[in-house]
């Protein structure tokens, strides 16, 4: 766990500063943003999209403000995850170890890991163990140390014994 709160932020917003542009490039080149949702295996792409945009909108916000953050960072591990699994199956390629020329499977392949790394370091703000405050230590009562010298120039304390 990162302690300087400065050094959280600044990890924090360069882990998620990808997502909120790339809602808004979704929002605004919604025809193409579906036609690649509808090149998956998963149904109903208008509501995947929404989804979409949704979770790459609120999650980063949740997570950079640390309000709900480990849900939000779960959540945006999984979209990451499922992107990477069901939109960029670089193995179904041909070209994949093709020299010289573009290659789709590689393009694909470089997507793939970019969202399994985004994964993973999503899920360490999940996982991340949080130490709870510490308590407050009670002010320590110091009473004066004894003095020996200051105890042998007083006499001790006799009893009065006149009504014995």
């Amino acid at each position: 766990m990162i302690r300087n709160q400065f050094l959280r932020t600044l990890t924090r917003i360069s882990m998620v500063c990808l997502f909120p542009p790339s809602a808004a490039d979704k929002i605004y080149n919604r025809k193409q943003a579906l036609q690649q949702a509808e090149s998956g295996p998963l149904p109903d792409p208008n509501l995947l999209l929404d989804l979409g945009i949704a979770v790459e909108t609120i999650a980063p916000v949740m997570i950079v403000a640390e309000k709900g953050d480990r849900e939000a960072a779960f959540v945006l591990a999984g979209f990451c995850a499922v992107t990477a699994a069901m939109y960029h199956q670089f193995w179904k390629y041909d070209d994949l170890l093709a020299q010289n020329v573009k290659s789709e499977g590689r393009e694909h392949l470089w997507e793939f890991l970019k969202n399994f790394a985004l994964a993973g370091g999503l899920m360490t703000i999940t996982l991340e163990q949080r130490h709870p405050a510490p308590k407050p230590v009670p002010p320590v009562v110091r009473r004066p140390a004894r003095n020996p010298a200051r105890a042998a120039q007083v006499p001790p304390r006799t009893r009065y014994t006149a009504f014995r």
